[in-house]
């Protein structure tokens, strides 16, 4: 199974954080578009080290991050995108959380 998560609060770490490495732990791909103030998780190492777990793909709203900051000196693991990379996510996925 593909899992999506939508992260467009700074509200939820540890549930993005427990919810993926769940995700991992059964065998599923997770995806994580972070966009709107989400972007600000970026400043915590536990959430953008996200990228280096197998299985797991992130990206970005780079629109979002110019207003909200929070993706400096990102890894190029991470992918600065668009709205095109939600949508994406949201085909190809067969499940989305929003948090």
């Amino acid at each position: 199974m593909k899992l999506g998560i939508l992260v467009n609060t700074e509200d939820h770490l540890k549930d993005i954080i427990g919810l993926t490495n769940a995700a991992v732990e059964r065998g599923h791909e997770v995806f994580i578009f972070t966009m709107d103030v989400g972007t600000r998780l970026f400043n915590y190492p536990e959430y953008s080290g996200m990228c280096k777990v197998s299985g797991v793909k992130m990206s970005y709203c780079d629109h979002n991050a110019k207003m909200f900051g929070g993706t400096d000196g990102l890894t190029e693991a991470i992918s600065r995108g668009s709205q095109y990379d939600n949508a994406s996510m949201m085909h190809e996925c067969d499940k989305v959380i929003v948090l």
